[in-house]
């Protein structure tokens, strides 16, 4: 297992935020974007939400994603490709709220992206999922994230990449598995921190 310090560091530059009512400082949701995509799928929201939080079985339904890796709750590396070509990057989750909300961002000196996804309950007891992709590419792939064809091989990529994992939840009926934590600011919460380990010897008494 690698260890934290031994892993690429996100930079501290995270999109907007917002201080909700119980005082907590949540993410907004990407105003700019290249892509998003939206598809509705047959199951409760917990059900969706806790199988989306299964990041090793992707290979089993996505058509790009070769290998996933998990070292730590809050980076996952990626290994996507076609036939041979292969390529492998991480990224950090930058916020998570059970059934609702999972953020990221690429964990390079200069992120290459940044995404989110929703998940909303639907009036018939379903789920919608949506997908956001901001591309922020630099040197000579910046023109290219820009163009228009670009854009539109994303958003095809992830349209489909939805509609596989719709087909697969869906066949399984529910989750084969959960993560429910929170992550806030690349950190994950505990609900019951433990107390500062204090420096001082204690001594048996009595």
């Amino acid at each position: 297992m690698a260890r934290e310090h031994d892993l690429p560091q996100a930079v501290p530059d995270p999109p907007g935020t917002r201080p909700d009512s119980d005082g907590v400082t949540r993410r907004r949701p990407l105003r700019k974007q290249h892509v998003e995509e939206t598809v509705d799928i047959g199951v409760p929201v917990r059900t969706a939400y806790n199988q989306g939080t299964q990041f090793k079985t992707f290979p089993r339904f996505t058509s790009v994603i070769r290998g996933v890796d998990q070292p730590r709750p809050t980076v996952i590396t990626w290994t996507i490709g076609y036939g041979p070509l292969r390529r492998r990057f991480s990224v950090e989750i930058v916020e998570q709220d059970p059934d609702a909300y999972l953020a990221w961002r690429g964990l390079k000196q200069h992120p290459s992206h940044q995404g989110e996804v929703e998940f909303r309950p639907t009036e018939t007891g379903g789920t919608s999922v949506t997908v956001r992709i901001l591309l922020e590419p630099n040197g000579a792939a910046k023109g290219l994230a820009r163009s228009s064809k670009v854009t539109r091989m994303t958003a095809r990529l992830v349209r489909r990449e939805l509609m596989n994992f719709k087909r697969f939840i869906e066949g399984l009926g529910q989750e084969s598995g959960a993560w429910r934590g929170t992550i806030r600011n690349g950190r994950v919460q505990h609900d019951h921190p433990e107390p500062p380990r204090s420096r001082v010897a204690q001594w048996p008494v009595g």
